[in-house]
């Protein structure tokens, strides 16, 4: 999938902020659809399997949560939420239900636009490129298998999206050594996040809820203040 020729499907019931979206986008060489609510935008994402989806979090008749629920519950394609909501439960919701990056408005749409590339960047190496060699987990508590990428608590499979299973995957291969917030922001989303360190500490957060026993007094996931954070072996 060459990223010039990605369909992008927008919903949003802004239509202002839509159609600024969709100049910007188009500029940038992208195929991009419209829809102004959940339920015309799982139409439409039924009907043109779109590379990439770029949600609203609060829109009418079905919000951008049901909506990402429902999407997931029959596709993988990636998804960018749009929320204004920007206290972390919220956000931590919207990972929940299965997007995969979150931008918060408002917005610059350089940023956006970095945003999609680097999304759509993931997706074509991931689809392309060798599988890295990944380091096997195993302590009787949590696994993790990267041969089929499966990740269990106690023998129960955990849902992770691909965003959370690679920051998993960078830690526990460099389990012991302490990651730099700017290394795990650059080798896991790219080099647009870099300075990002609240969008990585959500997502290490939410990594803990569903990996840690006690995600308040992690285990695993530890938190090297002002530095980055480390996995630590119980094995």
């Amino acid at each position: 999938m060459a990223q010039e020729k990605a369909n992008i499907l927008v919903i949003d019931d802004d239509k202002l902020l839509a159609r600024m979206v969709e100049d910007k986008l188009t500029a940038a060489g992208y195929a991009i659809n419209i829809s102004h609510d959940g339920q015309a935008g799982l139409r439409q994402m039924y009907a043109q399997r779109p590379d990439l989806i770029i949600l609203d979090l609060m829109m009418p008749k079905m919000d951008g949560w049901t909506t990402c629920q429902r999407i997931r519950e029959i596709s993988n394609v990636p998804i960018i939420m749009l929320t204004a909501q920007d206290r972390p439960q919220d956000i931590i919701r919207g990972l929940d239900e299965g997007a995969d990056e979150y931008v918060t408005k408002p917005f610059e749409m350089d940023v956006l636009l970095a945003r999609v590339r680097a999304v759509l960047r993931r997706v074509e190496l991931s689809s392309t490129e060798p599988q890295r060699e990944d380091v096997a987990y195993d302590d009787g508590y949590l696994s993790f298998n990267p041969v089929d990428r499966r990740v269990a608590l106690d023998g129960e499979l955990v849902k992770l999206t691909p965003t959370e299973y690679n920051l998993l995957a960078l830690l526990i291969k460099n389990a012991g050594r302490v990651l730099l917030y700017r290394e795990l922001l650059q080798q896991v989303w790219g080099w647009e996040y870099i300075d990002d360190v609240d969008y990585l500490r959500v997502y290490i957060w939410h990594l803990r809820r569903k990996l840690e026993p006690d995600a308040k007094n992690p285990r695993y996931v530890l938190t090297e203040h002002g530095v980055g954070y480390r996995f630590e072996s119980v094995a």
